[in-house]
């Protein structure tokens, strides 16, 4: 794509980089209320049987997941025009979603400054190492690095530690701004807990809370996960790297079933929110709608996205991702993970 093109493309999709008062207050509504009653009904549930109380606890954490993409257009200052009240109900929402306004917001700026740019991973990214950094590793780097990428881990005590851990500490470095907003959210926190313990008892807050953590922080990563880990994606070194194809060409469209697109604030036009991510939630759909380009991106259903999960490693010189198998072959063989440009599978 040329200079002149990226300009076009910009320029196509800057009419939809603006929110609605009415339509946002509307989304905190048809967010916020419905996981609270959904919490109330699993809770009444319980003294029938907490296998009618399941249901519950899975639709909460699907509302947990649409309130944190509200959280997350107040970081980018998307979902307001008004500074103030993006930060106000961007801290509201990371009170219920658990994560620390102000601290992911750098992150996750971050994240999007520097998005498949192979030297400067580190900040508001899932670990990822290149083949050949994998081979150079000690064991116990390699160790690390193959714990970390198990799905068990990085989807089951991932959320525990993003939650209980990750959010709830300041890093260092961090200014006062940030971390009196970390300590504020963190200390609200700590009283709803405690005011529900001290209402329903520890049992049924822990029975109920706990698994809608456990499946929305799950649910959470993936959809960070899979949208940035398919086997064709963009990755460049510095001088090579440009944003608007880490945006295209490095993000997915990751197409769902409508009910499940509504429920992750159509979060799946990652593409679209990476080139411009001053476009709201609910103007994403429209943006891929009315900007053919965007239409060409690459597109992962539910389906096929279940196999990101066996992408562990970039490989730089076949520009794709590949398994740790397809490495150890290669390093049975070759002694070494360069002489080939021949495209694995598996």
């Amino acid at each position: 794509m040329s200079r002149k093109q990226q300009a076009e493309l910009k320029k196509s999709v800057a009419p939809f980089a603006s929110s609605d008062m009415k339509t946002s207050i509307w989304q905190i509504a048809n967010s916020i209320i419905p996981f609270i009653l959904l919490w109330i009904l699993a809770y009444q549930s319980l003294s029938v049987s907490y296998w009618l109380s399941l249901p519950f606890i899975i639709l909460a954490a699907g509302f947990v997941i649409r309130t944190f993409i509200i959280f997350h257009d107040c970081t980018h200052g998307s979902f307001f025009k008004n500074p103030k009240a993006n930060r106000v109900v961007g801290t509201i929402t990371g009170i219920i979603t658990h994560f620390a306004f102000e601290k992911w917001k750098r992150s996750h700026t971050i994240h999007h400054a520097t998005s498949s740019n192979l030297d400067k991973r580190g900040t508001g990214d899932v670990w990822i190492m290149t083949v050949e950094e994998y081979a150079k590793a000690g064991f116990w780097e390699r160790f690390t690095y193959r714990l970390y990428r198990n799905p068990i881990v990085m989807f089951g005590l991932g959320p525990i530690h993003l939650f209980f851990i990750d959010n709830r500490f300041n890093r260092k470095g961090a200014k006062k701004k940030e971390r009196w907003n970390t300590h504020l959210i963190t200390a609200s926190i700590a009283v709803i807990y405690a005011l529900l313990i001290w209402g329903i008892g520890l049992v049924p807050f822990l029975i109920i809370q706990l698994p809608i953590l456990l499946v929305s922080g799950a649910l959470g990563i993936w959809l960070f996960y899979v949208q940035h880990q398919f086997e064709d994606s963009y990755f460049e070194k510095e001088e090579d790297w440009d944003f608007v194809k880490a945006a295209v060409d490095g993000s997915s469209y990751y197409q769902l079933p409508k009910i499940i697109q509504w429920l992750t604030g159509n979060i799946g036009y990652h593409h679209v929110h990476h080139l411009s991510p001053k476009v709201p939630n609910y103007n994403l759909e429209k943006t891929h709608e009315h900007t053919v380009p965007l239409q060409q991106v690459t597109t992962i259903t539910l389906a096929s996205s279940f196999k990101a999960v066996r992408f562990r490693l970039y490989d730089e010189r076949n520009k794709q991702f590949v398994t740790f198998k397809d490495v150890k072959r290669r390093m049975k063989k070759y002694g070494t993970v360069t002489p080939s440009r021949t495209r694995m599978s598996g």
